[in-house]
């Protein structure tokens, strides 16, 4: 018997000793790889939208419907919905984009996922762009961006007769654009792009010329950010009369009626902020829908959601042949 408690405790002692040497590897309660539960998908609203819109709430339905499970997170600036729709006219980009850059790395469920969808509607979608390339935590895979102005705009949006917030808005951008005030105040402002004005452009701009790392010294970070994303998709809306020049949501530089496509911009040869590189792994996807501005069916956005959207570690070959549209297509 005394033979039988001098083994048993040489057996635990020998246990707890092998326990406190050899680490502990945790075991995961699923394979992300074999997981099918769908990405969260983050989307940001355009100018003049809020978060609880009813457009908004339908688009959320609709890709919850499409991809069952999905967590979908609609950015906001303000819990408020009036306060977030004054904040698509006025606020300091760098800020607002800061706050929500803090929102999403503090959110209990996206914080933790292993990567996230986004999709912009009109400004929201370089406002996207410009998360992925200063924070892009958490990591966004596949961005889909609509009617959204890249290479900023040259003209303001024409305002109904009672919005008195666009309005307002519309004024100060007339009244001297490149102002430190109305850099730092007017939201429009801070992607406003004049060919013409160029130089001014790039002096003043507070929020696009740095993005789009137009400037003599380049962001390294904005570039690594941006490639790691497996698919870019941009809309071009074909009757865009809203934003000006609409070929913007290509990146395209518009002169005049002189259009450059992306591939024959320094923006793209010199491979500013990573579009070459994606590119050049088949993750660049120009295409084009009917309509005007924001002009979105239910069929489309379906699409969307099925083919970019998904599981993580999901592949995009089943669907490429069949929707792409040659991005140097004239419109």
């Amino acid at each position: 018997m005394a033979r039988l408690q001098a083994l048993l405790s040489f057996l635990v002692t020998a246990a707890l000793i092998q326990a406190a040497i050899l680490p502990t590897v945790p075991r995961s309660n699923n394979d992300d790889d074999d997981d099918d539960t769908p990405l969260p998908l983050i989307i940001w609203h355009g100018l003049g939208d809020n978060y609880a819109a009813d457009g908004i709430a339908q688009v959320v339905q609709l890709a919850e419907e499409t991809n069952p499970g999905t967590l979908v997170y609609v950015i906001r600036l303000s819990e408020d919905p009036n306060a977030d729709r004054s904040a698509t006219f006025f606020g300091n980009v760098t800020t607002q984009l800061e706050k929500v850059c803090a929102d999403l790395a503090a959110h209990p469920i996206l914080s933790t996922a292993p990567a996230v969808d986004a999709l912009g509607f009109s400004q929201g979608g370089q406002f996207l762009r410009g998360y992925i390339e200063r924070c892009n935590f958490p990591p966004v895979r596949s961005l889909v961006t609509f009617g959204s102005q890249h290479n900023g705009i040259s003209e303001f949006q024409s305002c109904a007769a009672t919005d008195w917030l666009c309005r307002g808005a519309e004024g100060l951008l007339r009244y001297n654009t490149w102002s430190s005030f109305v850099q730092s105040r007017l939201v429009p402002a801070q992607y406003f792009r004049d060919p013409l004005q160029y130089e001014q452009y790039l002096e003043s701009s507070n929020f696009l010329a740095d993005i789009n790392n137009e400037r003599i010294l380049k962001n390294k970070t904005y570039k690594e950010n941006l490639e790691k994303l497996e698919r870019f998709v941009m809309y071009l809306f074909e009757d865009d009369v809203t934003v000006i020049p609409k070929e913007s949501g290509w990146f395209s530089e518009v002169n005049g009626t002189e259009v450059t496509p992306l591939r024959e911009r320094d923006l793209y040869k010199g491979d500013w902020i990573g579009l070459k590189a994606l590119d050049e792994k088949g993750a660049l996807r120009f295409l084009t829908t009917p309509g005007g501005h924001m002009s979105i069916s239910n069929k489309l956005l379906q699409r969307v959601f099925k083919d970019y959207y998904g599981p993580y570690g999901r592949s995009f070959a089943d669907q490429e042949e069949e929707i792409i549209v040659p991005w140097q297509e004239e419109l």
